[in-house]
């Protein structure tokens, strides 16, 4: 059955609002003089792809929806183990520490009987799959896709496409026709690695990033003509073309775990009753109840340490949209130093490092609330609205009851709110 009303959300990975500007991205700026522009959008801490996903899904925070992270402790055998959200396998892990995987309904759970849900991804598994972590909908991904109840899509009918700006232009042309013109769920995600993918290994500025930027453009472009067409032939379908976080320049690493081993913790680490979570430009860090009072006891000499920024606590995680559940005592956004990069982007980042990546320095990094990480843009079309400029801060969290708005569903229990717009004056007679 057609859904003549739906919903269609394409998010660049880590395109900053920032780089929205005439020369940079001709395409997206006037995208956005023609709908309604959200001046002042705000990415979720952490400021990375695998949280926004779940909080774009589920209108809420993570304290509500309960992923702390790329990187996340469960407390596994009465200690604390650090996995990668990003690893396909991790959604097992989760449920086998906290018996569940998202604490709350997610958009393909809402909209499972009122027209379904289809995600084509091409970032990490992970990010892909926390976007319908139980299976409600069809998720499509190069490491897996699955249809509802979690059975396993195989041959042609999978996303074989690859992991870079080929695979994202791939991706949106199979979308496009395959997901918007024949398929036509109520809710219709496209997620594309770049220019995130891109800047983990550049400079901010360079050719390469302006290349991504173009990419990511052409797979908006792509999308909005269809969906144009589609709306010609009598279908209301609101777009929302957006992003889940900006970028920063890595300027600086350091080893975490190191330092908490050089103030006495080393054997807490070992044993798993303290643990880092490295999230890019910022960490999060448990403690078993055992490890506890030890890791508070150096929160001190951390806050004075040159590469850390702030140090928060307790209600202060709150503050920042995380709870102090699962282990998590505190966390740490890294320092940052004003300074330009050789293509005149401004301010560069400690980040903490992970085992067995390098830190690429001088490209670009996230993951805490720096002031360009924590700039996501976002474009909102609805049929029959007025273009404009929304002043109030709008967020990641208000995606999904924007949607449900739209498609005259419940979106009771959420942290967001509907991102309201004028409606176009009725024609004089």
């Amino acid at each position: 059955m057609r859904n003549r009303r739906r919903a269609v959300f394409v998010c660049c990975d880590g395109l900053g609002r920032d780089w929205v500007r005439p020369e940079t991205t001709p395409i997206l700026h006037d995208l956005a003089r023609e709908g309604l522009w959200c001046a002042e959008h705000r990415a979720v801490f952490p400021s990375v792809t695998r949280v926004s996903a779940a909080s774009v899904t589920t209108g809420c925070l993570p304290a509500r929806h309960g992923l702390h992270g790329n990187r996340m402790g469960l407390v596994e055998g009465g200690k604390i183990r650090v996995r990668d959200v990003g690893h396909p396998d991790f959604r097992g892990h989760m449920r086998r520490a906290t018996g569940t995987t998202l604490l709350v309904p997610s958009l393909a759970e809402r909209v499972a009987d009122a027209g379904g849900f289809i995600a084509f991804s091409n970032v990490s598994p992970g990010a892909a799959y926390f976007l319908d972590p139980e299976h409600f909908g069809y998720v499509y991904h190069r490491a897996g896709s699955y249809a509802p109840g979690g059975a396993c899509i195989s041959g042609a009918k999978a996303l074989g496409v690859s992991h870079d700006l080929a695979g994202d232009w791939a991706m949106t042309q199979r979308f496009c026709a395959e997901v918007l013109r024949d398929r036509q769920p109520a809710v219709a995600v496209l997620w594309l690695a770049n220019p995130d993918l891109t800047l983990h290994g550049v400079p901010l500025g360079s050719r390469e990033h302006r290349e991504a930027l173009g990419m990511a453009e052409r797979c908006v472009r792509e999308v909005v003509r269809t969906i144009e067409d589609l709306q010609g032939e009598g279908d209301e379908i609101l777009l929302l073309i957006g992003s889940d976080h900006g970028q920063e320049t890595i300027g600086g690493c350091i080893d975490l775990e190191a330092w908490l081993a050089t103030h006495r913790l080393g054997a807490l680490l070992q044993s798993g009753d303290v643990a880092v979570a490295g999230q890019g430009t910022a960490a999060l860090l448990y403690a078993s109840d055992l490890g506890r009072p030890s890791l508070l006891g150096v929160i001190e000499d951390m806050r004075q340490a040159p590469w850390a920024g702030t140090v928060l606590l307790d209600g202060e995680l709150a503050a920042h949209g995380l709870a102090t559940q699962g282990g998590i005592v505190a966390a740490v956004n890294m320092a940052r130093l004003e300074t330009l990069n050789p293509f005149g982007v401004t301010g560069q980042r400690w980040i903490v490092s992970e085992a067995g990546k390098s830190a690429a320095l001088g490209s670009g990094q996230h993951g805490g609330w720096g002031p360009d990480e924590t700039r996501p843009f976002l474009i909102v079309r609805e049929p029959g609205a007025a273009p404009g400029v929304m002043h109030r801060p709008t967020g990641l969290i208000d995606i999904a009851p924007t949607i449900l708005r739209f498609l005259g569903l419940e979106s009771d229990g959420l942290d967001g709110s509907p991102i309201a717009r004028p409606l176009r004056p009725a024609p004089s007679r």
